[in-house]
């Protein structure tokens, strides 16, 4: 098996990972291990192991871009501490990190927001909540265009939307 990177030495360092239940392996010769600190503990960041190599590089250019070490104030995580151990240190770090966080999610997952599992009667009614909100503001925007024939239609269509959200809820 030959090293993934040069392509001509023999690959000796094997790297293997599981993502989103799929191995994924990566070989390396030892000059390229070397080069890219894979023998090096140190050097080889956790978060370069799940995230994919280079990884917290382009995470260390978009901080670069601000021009200084990016700090949480909630829970003082670092881009190092991130970088060390592949994980944040709290909910608002995702915040703070969200320059360098938004391409490492996006290649992780299909996008990057959650879009976890949820029951459906709250689905329908998050559905209905928004589609009222939607209707108010349209019927303000009606009435601020003085356009009464249609904000009329919205009046009675909000009507339905609220009834149709108390059956839901």
């Amino acid at each position: 098996m030959q090293c993934q990177f040069c392509k001509k030495a023999p690959a000796t360092v094997h790297v293997t990972q599981i993502v989103e239940n799929e191995i994924k392996k990566v070989d390396f010769c030892e000059a390229c291990a070397k080069e890219k600190g894979v023998n090096d503990p140190t050097v080889f960041s956790i978060a370069d192991m799940l995230l994919g190599l280079g990884a917290s590089k382009k995470m260390e250019e978009a901080t670069a871009a601000k021009g200084t070490e990016v700090v949480c104030p909630s829970c003082g995580f670092s881009q190092a501490d991130f970088k060390k151990s592949g994980r944040l240190g709290c909910a608002k770090c995702y915040t703070v990190f969200a320059d360098g966080l938004e391409s490492l999610l996006k290649g992780m997952h299909k996008g990057s927001q959650h879009k976890g599992k949820v029951p459906p009667a709250l689905r329908r009614l998050v559905a209905a909540h928004a589609r009222l909100g939607q209707l108010e503001a349209d019927l303000k925007s009606a009435i601020d265009k003085e356009d009464f024939e249609q904000a009329a239609t919205l009046r009675d269509e909000i009507k339905q939307a609220k009834q149709a959200e108390a059956e839901v809820g």
